[in-house]
Parts: C-alpha cells; sequence; structure tokens
C-alpha cells in the first residue's frame, strides 16, 4: 500500500496536480494531489525521508527528464514544482527537525548586472525538489554576497546564472573571487548565453544546458 501511495505522489508531482481542487490537470480533476497525499503518507506512518527520496524526488526526476527531452515545456515544470512545494510543506517540519536530513545546501543566483529569474528559479525548484536546501540570492548579485552566503554555508555548491551575454563577463569575475576566497567550493553555471568552453575559460566545474543536468551532477556528488 505504501509503495502505491508513494507513485500516486509521484505521479501527482510530475503531471503537476497540486491538491483535490486544482483544475490542472484537467484528466486529474477531482483527484487528491500532492498535497493530500502527503499528508496521508504521514498518517499512515511513511516515513518522511521515503517520502521524499520515492515520491516526490521521483516525480520532479521525470518532469526534469522530460523538459531536457523538450518532451515538456516551462509552464509543465513551473506547476510540477508547484506540486512538489504541497508536498513540502508537509514535511518540512521533519527537516527543521533534524529527523530527515537534506542531501547539501545549494546556494543559487543570478550575476550582478542580470535581472532575469526564470532560469534561476527554475533551477532552485529542481534542486530542492531533488532533496537539497537551497538558498536563492536572488537577482543581481555581487561576489560578495555569494561569498557571505558560503560563510553561513561552508560546505554549499553554488549555482550562477545569466540570461545576458553583457553579464557573462561579471560571471566571470564572480567565479574567480569565489574561487580566490572559497577555492574547495565547486561552482555550476548556466543560462541562455553560457556554453561548455565558457566554462572551462572561467574555470566553473559544471555546466548544463537545463536544470535536471545539474541535479545528476550535485547527486553524483553524494
Amino acid at each position: 500500500m505504501s509503495t502505491e501511495l508513494l507513485n500516486q505522489i509521484a505521479i501527482c508531482v510530475e503531471r503537476g496536480k497540486v491538491n483535490q481542487s486544482a483544475p490542472f490537470p484537467p484528466d486529474m480533476k477531482g483527484q487528491d494531489g500532492a498535497d493530500e497525499l502527503t499528508k496521508k503518507a504521514i498518517e499512515d506512518g511513511i516515513r518522511a525521508d521515503k517520502i521524499l527520496a520515492n515520491g516526490l524526488v521521483p516525480g520532479m526526476e521525470s518532469i526534469g527528464i522530460k523538459f531536457r527531452e523538450n518532451r515538456v515545456f516551462v509552464p509543465e515544470v513551473l506547476m510540477a514544482a508547484k506540486a512538489m512545494t504541497a508536498g513540502m510543506n508537509h514535511l518540512r517540519p521533519f527537516f527543521q527537525s533534524g529527523e530527515v536530513k537534506r542531501k547539501g545546501t545549494f546556494i543559487i543566483g543570478t550575476v550582478m548586472g542580470d535581472l532575469h529569474d526564470i532560469g534561476k528559479n527554475l533551477l532552485g525548484m529542481m534542486v530542492e525538489g531533488g532533496g537539497w536546501e537551497v538558498i536563492d540570492l536572488g537577482i543581481d548579485v555581487q561576489s560578495g554576497k555569494f561569498i557571505e552566503a558560503l560563510d553561513e554555508h561552508p560546505h554549499a555548491y553554488v549555482g550562477l546564472s545569466c540570461l545576458l551575454t553583457t553579464t557573462m563577463l561579471n560571471m566571470e569575475k564572480i567565479v574567480l573571487e569565489i574561487s580566490a576566497q572559497k577555492p574547495d567550493t565547486k561552482i555550476l553555471i548556466g543560462g541562455a548565453p553560457v556554453t561548455e568552453e565558457f566554462k572551462n575559460k572561467i574555470g566553473a566545474h559544471w555546466y548544463s544546458p537545463d536544470p535536471q543536468g545539474a541535479v545528476e551532477y550535485l547527486n553524483a556528488q553524494q
């Protein structure tokens, strides 16, 4: 029964079924969503870490792979993230109490001079859905703010995003300054103008054209 319930949670996340009253997706109208099913799983005595690992995470992984393969688009990913968040709201007390451990911490931000955040937000949702704590510094973030966050979370990974070619120089500057002050920090970069060649040029550790690639890289570091 627990396996079936966890599979239902995964499907709700993948399909973006937030709760019973949510009209999306139309073919699941009136059915329980990630909200109700996660609550039920807790009430049934399923451990929070198992709900995360076998329910919410597989759902986000599935939508992430579909997004990479252009089988779904940004609105579907956003709905999946909304469903994931509805489930995570029931699990957060277990994280806060220390009963369930996060895989690690991921600090993200759009680099200084760049005000775009859709890509960054998608990445943050996918990484959180993968079981990580996400520290979102927002947009137009200078290197000092990343370094301050690393002072508070010394073993965190860092993700830098940009959309404008004109802010790629700022991305390079931030990578160099983080590497100089926090040489053990792994830095991931992404955004429309960013390439593998640029990653190598500026000394970042990972580049992916899609959020799922970043999630897979982070999980491989465990």
